[in-house]
C-alpha cells in the first residue's frame, strides 16, 4: 500500500461551482472506496462557516506519485475551476492501526 495525501486549495468564489460538481466528485471518491483504496476524504470548512470551504483533503492508495497526480488532475473540481492548486505528498498512516 502506498498512501498519498492530496490537499487541495479552493480558488476564490467557487462555492457554486463546487456544489454543481460535487456529485461527480463524490462518485470518483466512491469508486476509490469500493476498491478499498480510500482512507479518508472531506472538505475543509471555513472557520465558523460549515457551508463554505477553503479546500479538501483526500488520503488514498495509489500505485505511484504519478498515478496520484493523474487521478487528481481528472477530478471534476479541477474541471470546474474549484481547485486553485493540489499539493500531493506520500502519507504514512500511523494511527489508528
Amino acid at each position: 500500500m502506498m498512501l498519498f495525501m492530496l490537499l487541495a486549495t479552493d480558488a476564490d468564489d467557487t462555492l457554486e461551482a463546487r456544489l454543481a460538481a460535487r456529485p461527480q466528485h463524490l462518485a470518483r471518491l466512491q469508486q476509490l472506496q469500493d476498491e478499498n483504496r480510500l482512507i479518508l476524504a472531506g472538505p475543509n470548512p471555513l472557520p465558523g462557516n460549515d457551508a463554505a470551504f477553503s479546500g479538501s483533503l483526500i488520503v488514498a492508495d495509489f500505485a505511484s506519485l504519478d498515478e496520484a497526480e493523474a487521478w487528481a488532475q481528472q477530478d471534476p473540481y479541477v474541471d470546474a475551476g474549484v481547485y486553485a492548486e493540489i499539493l500531493i505528498r506520500p502519507f504514512k498512516k500511523v494511527l489508528p492501526a
